[in-house]
């Protein structure tokens, strides 16, 4: 397809010339640009542009949706035009991030860090609840646990405490992977720092307390100069900063050494210097720090717990939409080891379950049946820990779901402070969260669950039917408004132009003009809106739906010819015969991976048969790297060939049923 050149050049006059564009780059679906100044943008004049389908501003970039297949080519004249050289999408992003403002850095920092390590503590909080039930007394015999009672079970509950606490043990090990590799230093490293500072050499941490007390603290006489000679299990603070300076030290070394001595000198050097300090200087400062704020949250709880538990039950929802609720995985993993529980974390489980009882509200209230679906599964997810569906695709876009929500996980905040609900562990953050809490607390923790359950689901059916006119107005959006505006972060997408399908049919179409697409994916198909992120939910690009995986296969749903196999190998385009195209796009931001985890069998040019594999990919690398899995398969707008596409969502599992009828012209 020939690209009108004006249409570029006014693309790039829109984002404010070529002087205010810092450096640009594309993914399979749209620009990507890092700004001088974002307010020069001419939003009007975007959506005035045939080329472009949408845009929104996301972590300091700024993203013009154009479309698969289009924006390589817009992107190729773009730099014609300004004559600006190819940038990588690691450098927009770096260049991006210096346009956040410092607290927006940081927690994108522990982001980074706590995101990819998460499924190993929240494995490690299950099965610790797990133990917790075959351990603790009174749970199923009075005063009695379930191996006192069945001696056989003794053993196989201590295999699972083994298996479960080695996540929280070594965690300083996978905080230091974590954090050195987002620092730009040697993941291996990392890794070695980390097992240095629980070294079973050292005092553990978690008799320090008890071995101060005693007299008994072991030392390290370095000349006259005594030094604690203790683990910093549990700890945060302390790998986190000796992190930061291996990573940094190691860079140095990396640009100061000969290559033909780097074996030799980087890594023994930043990791001696590193250590040394870590056990002299940032050790005990940051143990003291950390402790001092353990200490402040643990008073605040104590002398005001009412007031604690509202503010943070109540405004924990409002944290997930800044993204600000990844900073407190840290504190709460803080509490844990030096506390021995988290007072935190019931409180985050149960505002998941609240938001999830208003979504599910919202069936009882909603018109339109897509609605109606959107809020059973989004609920359900949101009741396993997961509520971006939920609260992103209902809850705020109808705003009292929202509310009711918070108001809610507030009341059943003030019931978990006053009582002093503690987590013995992070595990899954919906109604399976209960296997973290301590047992003796759980009738508590289940009086707050059905707090959270019929407050916000009653105060929004009831609302929603007394005020009967939300669901229309949020729902009475066409097909021509493709376009936003809309500046979101990623983690926040605006739902405010979410598009229904509802063309009507104006007469049965022919089984020859229909092409009917099985899902690519086996997996659990849903709307759109789910997908978090607004260039697909809100159908900037085109119609489609969106797959959460069973498995890391993509075959393909027809005969066709591989359009395009997108270099990071995390999408490919097909082509029927009748000139159709199609997007398969697995997973969101995951051009990041660069290809980690993805292989691809085809190549552009390829025939390829229906049900023949065409890309695989890792689910647990792609997970445990932060980004969601769900896959959008979008038919992109501006196709000649193509009269009507109908979305079809009511399929648990593909390949059993068609997920998308597409109607031909003629």
């Amino acid at each position: 397809m020939a690209i009108n050149r004006q249409n570029v050049e006014e693309i790039v006059k829109a984002v404010g010339g070529k002087e205010n564009i810092e450096a640009a780059t594309h993914c399979v679906t749209r620009l990507r640009f890092a700004l001088h100044d974002e307010s020069q943008v001419d939003t009007d004049a975007l959506e005035k542009n045939d080329l472009v389908k949408g845009h929104f501003s996301s972590q300091g970039q700024f993203q013009v949706i154009i479309g698969p297949g289009l924006v390589d080519k817009v992107y190729d004249e773009m730099l014609s035009i300004t004559g600006g050289s190819r940038a990588t999408k690691d450098e927009v992003k770096t260049a991006a991030s210096k346009k956040q403002n410092p607290l927006q850095q940081a927690i994108k920092t522990l982001a980074d860090i706590f995101i990819p390590i998460l499924p190993a503590i929240v494995m490690a909080g299950l099965l610790l609840g797990i133990n917790n039930i075959l351990t603790g007394p009174g749970i199923f015999f009075d005063s009695k646990s379930l191996v006192e009672v069945y001696p056989q079970w003794k053993d196989f509950a201590s295999i699972i405490n083994t298996i479960a606490s080695t996540a929280f043990t070594f965690l300083p090990a996978l905080i230091g992977w974590s954090a050195v590799t987002r620092f730009g230093g040697s993941p291996l490293l990392g890794i070695v720092l980390g097992l240095i500072l629980v070294h079973p050499d050292l005092l553990s941490a978690y008799g320090y307390a008890d071995a101060k007390v005693e007299g008994t603290v072991p030392v390290w006489d370095l000349f006259g100069w005594h030094v604690n000679k203790i683990g910093y299990q549990g700890q945060v603070l302390p790998v986190l900063v000796s992190a930061y300076l291996l990573a940094r030290l190691e860079r140095w070394l990396n640009q100061k050494v000969p290559d033909s001595f780097k074996l030799l000198i980087v890594a023994p050097v930043a990791l001696l210097i590193t250590g040394f300090l870590a056990f002299t200087v940032i050790g005990p400062i940051t143990f003291v720090i950390a402790n001092a704020i353990t200490s402040g949250l643990v008073s605040i709880f104590g002398g005001f717990p009412a007031l604690g538990g509202l503010i943070y039950g109540g405004l924990y929802a409002l944290l997930v939409i800044t993204g600000m609720h990844h900073t407190f995985l840290a504190v709460d993993i803080q509490l844990i080891g030096s506390e021995g529980g988290t007072f935190l974390w019931p409180m985050l489980a149960l505002s998941n379950i609240a938001q999830g009882a208003a979504a599910l509200g919202m069936m009882f209230v909603a018109k339109q049946e897509k609605t109606k679906g959107l809020a059973v599964t989004s609920s359900i997810s949101a009741f396993l820990g997961v509520t971006e569906p939920a609260i992103f695709g209902v809850n705020v876009r109808f705003k009292y779901p929202f509310i009711f929500g918070m108001l809610g996980s507030a009341i059943a905040g003030v019931l978990l402070a006053m009582n002093n609900v503690l987590a013995s562990s992070i595990g899954v953050g919906g109604i399976p969260g209960f296997l973290s809490i301590f047992p003796s607390q759980w009738g508590v923790f289940f009086i707050g669950m059905a707090i959270v359950l019929i407050v916000p689901f009653t105060a929004t059916v009831l609302f929603g039917k007394v005020r009967s006119r939300g669901t229309d107005e949020a729902e009475r959006t066409d097909d021509t408004t493709a376009k936003t505006s809309s500046k979101t972060e990623p983690s926040a997408p605006s739902h405010a132009q979410v598009h229904t399908d509802s063309v009507p049919v104006s007469s049965p179409a022919t089984a020859v003009n229909v092409l009917e697409v099985l899902s690519p994916v086996r997996g659990r198909i849903v709307p759109l809106e789910q997908v978090p992120d607004p260039a697909f939910a809100e159908r900037q690009m085109g119609k489609g739906v969106a797959v959460e995986p069973f498995e890391g296969k993509v075959t393909a749903p027809f005969d066709a010819t591989v359009a395009h196999v997108i270099k990071s190998k995390h999408a490919v385009i097909l082509e029927h015969a009748s000139g159709v195209q199609l997007l398969i796009h697995i997973g969101i931001n995951t051009v990041s991976l660069k290809g980690n985890g993805f292989t691809s069998h085809v190549a552009a040019g390829d025939k390829v048969k229906a049900g023949q594999l065409l890309l695989e990919f890792d689910r647990d690398a792609i997970a445990a790297a932060g980004y969601p899995l769900i896959s959008p398969i979008i038919v992109p707008d501006g196709q000649d060939v193509i009269e009507r596409v109908e979305e079809l969502t009511g399929g648990d599992e593909a390949h059993r049923d068609a997920v998308l009828k597409i109607y031909l012209q003629g």
